[in-house]
């Protein structure tokens, strides 16, 4: 089963986030869309429980079609803090993740990679502690600034961060709405993880992984006992 350490604090947070984004690998292309298996993952909180719950739905990524879904349930292990989100998401996603009996392929996150203040999103974090290829959607925007894309689906535009360096783009996933906020996690091109966004993405604005994993983290947060 993977694990992840829960920080002791703050700065504890920090320094494993240092430590493990010089192994984020951003020189693999990664998979190609609409082949083999694609899994989104979610969660969702309950604060008067202080309970998360996590789900992972595996897609068909030809067909869009479920193949398998797990779901996993358990206490908040550290508090909000901006940029270190991840660890309070990771324990109960690694948990859902290793419930299912067939390889995720690409993860999908509901949230950032390396379009994160420290450069270290969940995605990033979520695909170096398991090593399997992994990018982040985004419904909203974060700290960074872009250009409005183009009103077409398929059209983007670059997230900057101050030094002008594109760290994901804002991609237009369907004609005249909101874009998505697309990065790299780990082992996927930008290319490849906006290609797959769209692939995802067929009639709705949000990615069909993210979709489904939403509304299955929503339903067994409500069948918690």
């Amino acid at each position: 089963m993977t694990s992840v350490k829960t920080p002791a604090d703050e700065a504890e947070a920090r320094a494993i986030q240092d430590e493990l984004r010089h192994r984020v690998v951003l020189t693999e292309s990664g998979p190609p869309p609409g082949h083999g298996l694609v899994t989104g993952v979610d969660v969702a909180y309950d604060d008067t429980r202080d309970l998360v719950a996590a789900a992972a739905v595996v897609l068909d990524a030809a067909t869009l079609e479920v193949v398998q879904e797990a779901t996993a349930v358990g206490h908040v292990s550290f508090p909000y803090v901006p940029g270190l989100l991840a660890f309070r998401e990771l324990p109960t996603v690694l948990a859902a993740l290793d419930a299912l009996t067939v390889e995720p392929g690409l993860v999908v996150c509901d949230g950032y990679g390396l379009a994160h203040p420290r450069g270290f999103g969940l995605a990033c974090h979520l695909g170096v502690v398991t090593g399997l290829p992994s990018i982040g959607v985004a419904k909203n925007p974060f700290t960074f600034t872009h250009e409005e894309p183009g009103t077409r689906r398929g059209d983007v535009a670059a997230l900057l961060a101050a030094d002008g360096t594109e760290v994901g783009r804002a991609l237009r996933t369907q004609d005249g709405t909101k874009p998505v906020y697309v990065s790299v996690g780990h082992k996927v091109s930008l290319d490849n993880a906006c290609a797959h966004v769209l692939a995802l993405s067929p009639r709705f604005r949000i990615p069909e992984t993210t979709r489904r994993a939403d509304s299955l983290c929503r339903r067994a947060l409500r069948e918690a006992s």
